[in-house]
C-alpha cells in the first residue's frame, strides 16, 4: 500500500518535547567528581576519544538503573535504543514522516484504519529478528497495562503478516496516527512477555536501535553504536551520559571544555561562540512553562490552589518581563492561556479567550478583584486568607534547576505583592515525580510538551483529558498530573479525534470548547513558552541542527530527536 502523509501531521512547525523530560532523570548523590577527577568531554571507559559525545540531559544526582522505556523512572534509551515506527520532525512545516522501524504508512478512506509497512531486514541487538509480532504485542500491551498506556492508544492492533500490521477503531481516529506512529516504542516479545511493564526495571535493555548499552555506573553511563543497526552503524561511536548537580554544574563543564551537549542555562547565552570558541547555541521556543495545581478537589487535591481563583489570580500576579530577564536571559516567549502556541498555533486561539496573550507586566489590582470575589480577605500581613486558611503555596521544583528556582524566587516576591504568599519545596528528581504523579504536591513548576504532531490537540489530550488522571494517592494514567477533569473538554477530545485537518472549521469549533474551560480553570498557571536551548560542541562534531538545518528539535534530553542528531552527527578530526 502506497504511503501517504499522516493526516495532521504536516501542517506546520510546532516545538516539541519536555524541558525536563521525565525519562532522562533521576536522583541521588551528586557527581561533581567526575569532573573533578578527570572524565572530560574527551573521555571515555574506552574507545576512541575522538568519536565519543559526552552529554548532560540536566540529570541531577547519580542514576539509578532503568531502561524500561514505559516506567516514569526511566533514564533514558528511547530512540537510542529502543525505536518508534517513524520519526516526525517538528520543527518542519511540512515533514514527512521519516521511516524507522516503519517504511510505509497510509489511512483507509474514513480514517478508521491504518495500515503500516514494517522494515524488513532489522533485527534485535541480541540478534533476534524482528517481525510484525513485535509490533503486535508492543501494543496490546499498551492497551492490556492502562497505567503505562501514555498516549492513550486505545484502536487494535493486528498482523497481516510478518511485516504488515494494521490498527483500526470503530470510528474515524485521524489524531491518533501520529502517536501510533512515533511516539511509541517497539520492544521485543521474546524477552518482555517475560516482563511485568509497569513494575520491572531493565538493566539490559534490548532494542533495533542505532546504540546498545556498554557500561553503566550511577555516575554515568556509556552507549554504544550498534555494529547491527539496519540503518548502518552511527559516526559517533559512543554516547556517555553524565549524571551532575544541575544547571551550575553543566554550565561549568561547558566553561571546562568536558562535555559535548547540553540542553540547559549557562551565562550569557546570547555570546556563547564569543565566550567558548569550541561551542555555539541553537534553540527553539516551544515548551509552554507551567505552574502545575494539583487542582482537583473531588479526587483528593487539597489546598488554597483547588480554587480556580486563585489560580487565576497568579496568573495575573506574575511580572513576565521581569521574570524573563532575572530567570531566563530574556530567553523565553509569550505565552497564550490557550495554551495553543502563539508563535505556531496562533490561528487556533479562541475569539472566547480573554487576554489572548498572558500580560508582560503584573497586574494585582485584578489578581486581588479575583480572589475577593471568591471570598479571600486580606490579613493585616498583607496576606488573603479564607475559612482560618492563609493563601500560602508551596512550589515544588528540581534540586539544581537554577533557571526554574530563580523563577519561582521572583515570582515569590511579585505574588507578595498580590497578596499571595509562595515558596518553594526543593527534592530530588524522583521525589519530584512522585509527588506530581501521585497528587502529593501543592504547584510544580514544569513544562508541557507538544506530542507528535503540529496540533494543539495534542497537549490538550496529554494534560487536559479527565480519563487520563487518577485519584489523589494513585498514579496518574496519562501525563494529566493536575488531575483537571472536564466532561465537555472530554467531549471536544473525542470529537477532534473523529475530524479531518481539513475541516478546519469544525476543529475550530472544539477547540472554543477546550480552551474556554482551560483558560477559565487554569488547571496549569501558564508562565512563559520556554526557549530550550542547546549548547554543543562545533570543533569536535559537525551536522548540529541548526536554523535553516533543523531536521530535528535540538534537546539533548527530547529522545527521539536526539537521537535523529546522533545518527547524524559526524566526528571531526581529533586534534
Amino acid at each position: 500500500m502506497p504511503s501517504s502523509p499522516l493526516p495532521g501531521s504536516a501542517v506546520r512547525p510546532r516545538p516539541t518535547g519536555r524541558t525536563r523530560l521525565l525519562r532522562l532523570a533521576a536522583a541521588g548523590a551528586t557527581a561533581l567528581t567526575l569532573l573533578a577527577t578527570g572524565c572530560s568531554a574527551g573521555s571515555s571507559d574506552s574507545g576512541d576519544s575522538a568519536s565519543t559525545l559526552v552529554a548532560y540531559t540536566g540529570q541531577a544526582g547519580d542514576y539509578q538503573v532503568n531502561f524500561n522505556p514505559y516506567s516514569p523512572s526511566d533514564i533514558g534509551g528511547r530512540g537510542l535504543v529502543y525505536e518508534p515506527l517513524f520519526f516526525i520532525n517538528k520543527t518542519a512545516a511540512d515533514a514527512e514522516p521519516k521511516p524507522l522501524l516503519g517504511t510505509e504508512q497510509s489511512w483507509n478512506e474514513d480514517g478508521t484504519v491504518l495500515s503500516v509497512t514494517l522494515r524488513e531486514g532489522a533485527t534485535w541487538s541480541d540478534g533476534e529478528p524482528f517481525t510484525a509480532d513485535d509490533v503486535v504485542f508492543t501494543y496490546q500491551m499498551l492497551l492490556d497495562n492502562e497505567g503505562i498506556n501514555e498516549t492513550g492508544f486505545d484502536g487494535a492492533v493486528a498482523k497481516v503478516d510478518d511485516t504488515h500490521v494494521t490498527f483500526s477503531w470503530p470510528e474515524p481516529a485521524y489524531t491518533s496516527g501520529p502517536d501510533v506512529l512515533s511516539s511509541i516504542v517497539i520492544v521485543p516479545e521474546h524477552i518482555w512477555k517475560d516482563v511485568d511493564p509497569t513494575a520491572d526495571v531493565m538493566e539490559e535493555p534490548v532494542g533495533t536501535g542505532a546504540y546498545v548499552l556498554s557500561d553503566f555506573k550511577g555516575q554515568a553511563f556509556t552507549l554504544d553504536a550498534n555494529p547491527e543497526y539496519w540503518g548502518g552503524a552511527p559516526k559517533v561511536a559512543k554516547v556517555r551520559f553524565l549524571a551532575l548537580s544541575g544547571n551550575q554544574a553543566g554550565a561549568d563543564a561547558i566553561a571546562a571544555g568536558t562535555i559535548d551537549w547540553q540542553t540547559g542555562p549557562i551565562p550569557d547565552m546570547a555570546n556563547t561562540n564569543k565566550n567558548f570558541p569550541n561551542y555555539d547555541t541553537g534553540s527553539v521556543a516551544q515548551n509552554q512553562m507551567v505552574l502545575g495545581a494539583c487542582a482537583n478537589a473531588a479526587l483528593g487535591c487539597e489546598g488554597p490552589q483547588t480554587d480556580p481563583a486563585v489560580r487565576q489570580a497568579l496568573f495575573h500576579a506574575i511580572d513576565r518581563t521581569q521574570l524573563n530577564k532575572l530567570a531566563f536571559q530574556d530567553t523565553a516567549a509569550e505565552i497564550s492561556p490557550s495554551m495553543a502556541l502563539t508563535s505556531t498555533q496562533a490561528e487556533t486561539i479562541s475569539a472566547q479567550v480573554e487576554p489572548r496573550v498572558a500580560p508582560a507586566t503584573a497586574d494585582p489590582q485584578t489578581a486581588s478583584r479575583l480572589l475577593e470575589a471568591a471570598g479571600w480577605v486580606k490579613g493585616p500581613d498583607g496576606i488573603y486568607a479564607k475559612d482560618g486558611e492563609k493563601l500560602s503555596l508551596t512550589i515544588e521544583v528540581v534540586t539544581g534547576w537554577t533557571d526554574y528556582i530563580t523563577a519561582i524566587q521572583t515570582i515569590a516576591a511579585q505574588a507578595e505583592a498580590a497578596g499571595i504568599q509562595v515558596e518553594a519545596a526543593q527534592s530530588s528528581w524522583n521525589e519530584w515525580t512522585d509527588k506530581r504523579f501521585k497528587g502529593d504536591f501543592e504547584l510544580a513548576i514544569d513544562s508541557l510538551w507538544q506530542g507528535p504532531a503540529p496540533d494543539p490537540y495534542y497537549l490538550y489530550s496529554y494534560f487536559y483529558d479527565g480519563r487520563m488522571t487518577a485519584p489523589v494517592g494513585t498514579k496518574a494514567n496519562g501525563n494529566n498530573w493536575s488531575r483537571f477533569s472536564d466532561p465537555a473538554v472530554d467531549a471536544a477530545l473525542d470529537a477532534l479525534q473523529k475530524l479531518p485537518p481539513e475541516d478546519t472549521a469544525g476543529r475550530q469549533a472544539q477547540f472554543d470548547v477546550i480552551q474556554t474551560a482551560v483558560a477559565t480553570q487554569m488547571p496549569y498557571v501558564p508562565v512563559m513558552t520556554g526557549s530550550n536551548t542547546s549548547v554543543w560542541n562545533t570543533a569536535k562534531f559537525s551536522g548540529w541542527p541548526v536554523d535553516g538545518e533543523q531536521y530535528a528539535f535540538p534537546a539533548v534530553w527530547s529522545d527521539f530527536d536526539a537521537a535523529e542528531i546522533l545518527k547524524t552527527l559526524t566526528p571531526k578530526a581529533a586534534g
